[in-house]
């Protein structure tokens, strides 16, 4: 049987303010930068612990996928979710949903969101 999906190679996100998004992505989220490419409207993030990217650049006229501000789904692991909210808040962050913890999963997840609205959550990892 052949394999469909063998990795995740990057997660894109489109964003209307590159610059702004750049300081949010870096400043607020505190990811690491590894390419900004103004001129054609792209950045990239490295992620923590892995070798999958964070990638955001301005969709361009007639380009498919999401508009900007309606990406969801997509989490990040926290150890603490509590603590990440507040430091992410103390940066300039928008937690959308305070930290709760889900019966019978045995989590803690919030709802974080960057300038354009598309929302990321936190989660303490899965026990």
């Amino acid at each position: 049987m052949t394999t469909i999906v063998e990795g995740v190679s990057s997660v894109t996100v489109h964003v209307r303010d590159l610059q702004k998004s750049r300081n949010f992505y870096r400043d607020v989220l505190g990811l690491r930068e590894i390419a900004f490419q103004e001129d054609r409207g792209r950045l990239v993030f490295a992620l923590p612990g892995i070798p999958t990217v964070l990638a955001m650049h301005v969709q361009g006229p007639g380009e498919g996928g999401r508009e900007p501000g309606t990406v969801t789904g997509v989490v990040f692991t926290s150890s603490d979710v509590g603590a990440a909210c507040a430091e992410f808040r103390r940066r300039g962050g928008t937690v959308t949903m305070d930290p709760v913890t889900v019966p019978g999963w045995g989590i803690t997840r919030a709802v974080i969101a960057d300038p354009d609205g598309n929302e990321f959550v936190l989660a303490t990892p899965t026990p």
